[in-house]
């Protein structure tokens, strides 16, 4: 049975305007035979961190020679460059604004060309829609089978950024941020393994996490072992510490998003 190339999509576009369906005609028009899947188009708008923790979370369960179109585009017909970054099992199509960075940090030997061959561009050219006209035709004579270096030379100056770390602040303290809350209002934090490898045994250190005013001293191994209403700790899906409850929006029981700071204390001197 003949390999049918399979392009995602990752975006801001949302599903109330033609815009996801405009990408797919383009890329069927090419490559009638391409499966499209969808990851999200519900990334907060503009928002090039929720676009890289999204596609970091995704791709590496497609299969090999899938191609990822991400487009997160705040600086869409300005000076950022459309991109293409090659691993040894995927490409990813994207404007060069971070967008991919959480790629960069788990990839290694990861090539990047700025596209420059616009014969493979749609025309007339919009400034406003580069996705339509410039990734989606891109993505699909990827898939189609063109080598990916008559597309562009290779660049090392690709824009790329590190997401937000916990800081130490005292003695077995530090202050962290959430990074987003997702469509069950749980909170990720930028907390993981790495930072406090001692919240993620299986017999945790004591502790206390303090946002919003707010204390939580209590970690779970899932959701249903909370209390519904309650807030407590997990050790999340996205490999960061979450702050969840039980069948209910910890996001709006705190009254808190994206940004919010908070203090996490080691009560058993472990540090």
């Amino acid at each position: 049975m003949a390999h049918r190339p399979i392009i995602t999509l990752t975006t801001d576009f949302g599903l109330q305007d033609h815009f996801v369906g405009t990408l797919k005609g383009v890329i069927l028009d090419i490559v009638p035979n391409a499966e499209i899947v969808d990851i999200c188009h519900s990334i907060q708008p503009f928002d090039i961190l929720d676009g890289t923790l999204t596609i970091a979370q995704a791709y590496k369960y497609f299969p090999n020679r899938t191609i990822h179109l991400v487009v997160v585009d705040p600086g869409v017909g300005g000076a950022r460059r459309p991109i293409i970054a090659s691993t040894e099992t995927h490409h990813f199509v994207a404007p060069d604004n971070g967008v991919l960075s959480s790629v960069y940090g788990e990839e290694t030997g990861i090539q990047v060309r700025h596209i420059t061959a616009g014969h493979y561009f749609a025309q007339p050219l919009s400034n406003t829609f580069h996705a339509r006209d410039i990734f989606a035709p891109v993505a699909a004579y990827l898939a189609k089978g063109i080598d990916v270096s008559k597309l562009g030379p290779g660049i090392n100056d690709y824009v790329r950024f590190n997401l937000p770390q916990p800081t130490s602040s005292g003695e077995n303290t530090w202050s962290g941020i959430v990074l987003k809350a997702d469509r069950f209002g749980n909170l990720i934090t930028n907390i993981s393994p790495q930072d406090i490898p001692q919240l993620f045994q299986a017999d945790p250190a004591s502790f206390s996490i303090c946002i919003a005013g707010r204390e939580i001293t209590r970690r779970k191994a899932s959701y249903s072992e909370g209390t519904p209403g309650d807030l407590f700790a997990i050790a999340g899906s996205m490999g960061y510490l979450e702050i969840a409850s039980n069948q209910a929006s910890a996001a709006e029981i705190l009254g808190v998003s994206k940004g919010t700071e908070l203090t996490l204390i080691l009560r058993d001197g472990e540090s």
